[in-house]
Parts: C-alpha cells; sequence; structure tokens
C-alpha cells in the first residue's frame, strides 16, 4: 500500500476528485497534491502545494516528502482548458519530461501511476474491433491529444527502463463522461445540433467519471503494478444512439469540413474540438478490458450506454426547450452543413 502519494493535476476535475477518493484511505499516511493554480474544489486532506511539474523544482518536492507514490493525472485532453493547444502540448509532454526526471532521482519512489488514454490507438477504418494493450494501431495519432499521449506513454517507458524497481501503472482510459467533467465531447454533445460526418455512425466507448477514479484507485492499492490497461464500461453506443439519448438532432457533414466546423463552434463559443475528434466520430474505437478485470481486478459499476445516460440526465433540455440562443446556434450549425455539403459558402 501507498503512504506518501504525490498526485499532480488536483486543481482540474479528475484530479480532485481522485485526492478525495484517495483521502478516504487511512492506510495512505500522507497525501500531496500539486498544480499550478489553487483548486477551487475539495481535495479532500491533500495537502496543495502550487508548483509547476514543468519545473525542476518538482524533484525537491518528491525527495524532501519521501514520495514513494506518484499518481499523474496532470495529462489534459480539452485544449481549451489548457490554455490553447500549445500550453496543453506543453504541459502534457514537456510536463511529463520534467515530472519523470524528478522521479528518475527520487530515492524512494517505488511506484508510478499514469492517466493515459485510449487515444493512443487513433481512430482508422482499418482498425480491429476491440484493442487489446499489446495491439498497435493501423495509424497513430498524428495530432492533438492523441499524439500527446502516444508521447507520454513514449517517455514512462523510457523511465520504467531507467528505473526497473519502479512499478509502473498506466491506464488507457475511455472517454471519460459523466455530469460533472467537461471534455471536447461532452462539449460536442451539448450543441445544439450535433454535427455528424456524413455516411458514418460510429461506435462509441465511455467511462464514467466516478469509475475512472475508482479505477485510479485501485491501481494505487494492487499489491503490484499493473502495467498497461484498458479501463471501460462494458458495450457501445453509436453517435446516433448518443445524440438521441441527449435529444439532440444530427446534422451530417463531409469529412473534409472538419476545420472549418471547429472554427464555427469555437469563434460561436459553443465547443472546442479538432479534426482529430471528426475522425474519432467517423470511425469509432473499441477496447477490450480482460485486463481490466482480471489483472487490475476493477469490474466498473456503469456500462458504456448507463455512463453517457447519466451525463444524458444531468445535461438539461433537448433542443427544443433551449430558447432563442439555442435555436440560432442550431440553424447556424445547419446552415454551415447545407453550405459545406453543397460548396457554397457565400
Amino acid at each position: 500500500m501507498p503512504s506518501v502519494v504525490l498526485v499532480t493535476g488536483v486543481s482540474r476535475y479528475l484530479g480532485g476528485a481522485f485526492a478525495q477518493a484517495l483521502s478516504k484511505d487511512t492506510d495512505v499516511e500522507r497525501i500531496i497534491g500539486v498544480d499550478v493554480i489553487s483548486p477551487s474544489h475539495s481535495i479532500g486532506r491533500a495537502e496543495f502545494v502550487r508548483a509547476d511539474i514543468r519545473n525542476p523544482m518538482i524533484g525537491k518536492i518528491i525527495t524532501q516528502a519521501g514520495v514513494d507514490t506518484v499518481v499523474h493525472m496532470n495529462v489534459i485532453a480539452t485544449p481549451i482548458t489548457a490554455g490553447g493547444r500549445v500550453s496543453q502540448k506543453e504541459i502534457n509532454v514537456i510536463g511529463t519530461m520534467q515530472l519523470l526526471a524528478a522521479c528518475q532521482k527520487a530515492p524512494t519512489l517505488t511506484r508510478l501511476v499514469v492517466k493515459s488514454s485510449a487515444a493512443v490507438y487513433g481512430s482508422s477504418p482499418r482498425d480491429p474491433a476491440m484493442f487489446t494493450e499489446d495491439m498497435q494501431p493501423r495509424s497513430m495519432p498524428r495530432t492533438g491529444f492523441g499524439k500527446d499521449s502516444v508521447e507520454v506513454e513514449g517517455y514512462v517507458r523510457g523511465f520504467s527502463r531507467r528505473r526497473p524497481e519502479v512499478g509502473i501503472s498506466m491506464l488507457r482510459l475511455a472517454n471519460i463522461i459523466g455530469p460533472g467533467i467537461r471534455t471536447s465531447l461532452t462539449d460536442y454533445f451539448s450543441l445544439p445540433a450535433i454535427p455528424v460526418p456524413f455516411g458514418f455512425d460510429a461506435r462509441l466507448q465511455f467511462v464514467h467519471e466516478v469509475d475512472a477514479t475508482s479505477a485510479l484507485m485501485a491501481a494505487c492499492a494492487a499489491p503490484e503494478a499493473v502495467g498497461i490497461v484498458n479501463v471501460a464500461g462494458d458495450g457501445v453506443i453509436s453517435v446516433a444512439q448518443a445524440a438521441a439519448l441527449v435529444g439532440r438532432p444530427i446534422v451530417p457533414l463531409p469529412m473534409a469540413a472538419a476545420g472549418l466546423l471547429d472554427r464555427f463552434v469555437k469563434r460561436a463559443g459553443l465547443a472546442d474540438f479538432s479534426a482529430d475528434q471528426m475522425e474519432f466520430l467517423a470511425h469509432g474505437r473499441g477496447l477490450d478490458t480482460t485486463r481490466m478485470r482480471q489483472v487490475l481486478h476493477f469490474e466498473p459499476t456503469h456500462t458504456t450506454r448507463q455512463a453517457f445516460a447519466d451525463y444524458a440526465r444531468h445535461l438539461g433540455a433537448p433542443v427544443p426547450g433551449v430558447g432563442v440562443v439555442g435555436e440560432v446556434a442550431s440553424s447556424a450549425v445547419s446552415a454551415l452543413g447545407h453550405a459545406l455539403t453543397t460548396g457554397r459558402t457565400d
């Protein structure tokens, strides 16, 4: 069992939720929560330390506190919450590099738990129906959060070779969803009308925010490190089924419209998602969770459909009840779809 745990990214929603959950474990003597800004939510009994993991100072904190377990939660999926794509990449990649450099010099460290993402598998029409942890995608993510996640995992594997005595647990979480968390996908499904790649209806897999936190807790408390493990709720739902659950109409758009759509919704303040997300919405992704049960010994409390339904229940009224602003936004998205489909953008 961990004794002194350092958690990065506690000012973000999931990091704070994990710190609260860890605080209930009486076997953990001390919890240190690290981030660049003070959390606006409770972090339980964790001691907050204002620090940037991109700064070598993080090494002094780990060493002086005698940290035996580091839980790296500060891998950010959404550019808008990081201050833009450049800042997101710097936090994800440079931050992880500096954190691992600090961990390498920490004599008391015995375990590293990393919140990774199923985004490392990318999304392609040539991919298998279900990815196991040993599979490689046919097309590696080339942009955005997926590329960041691949780089983060690469640095973690390098660290493991340099410090083989430190146990590594790296959880590849499916898209996290729930009533409290905000991501690119929650923004997407909250749009007044849902833009969908024309001719596609991808299968989606989710993990509820509570289950994501619980899986990380299980990795932290496991007798031994579990390596790389996929984490997702059972089953899948299609984009069309998800849109029906949130009560939004679908607007078919050509794949080539992803860039224009991204700029449109950003300018309107509706959402923030990129071309790689459009690929995901076209082709989807499935995860094999055998190792989750057999190695991590974790069973989610929500299926994919139940997790999304919980989000939908807390989302609010569907399009007919969103008022004038929602109706105008819905009409604007529909107009954009028509213009892009017909090739007329005047």
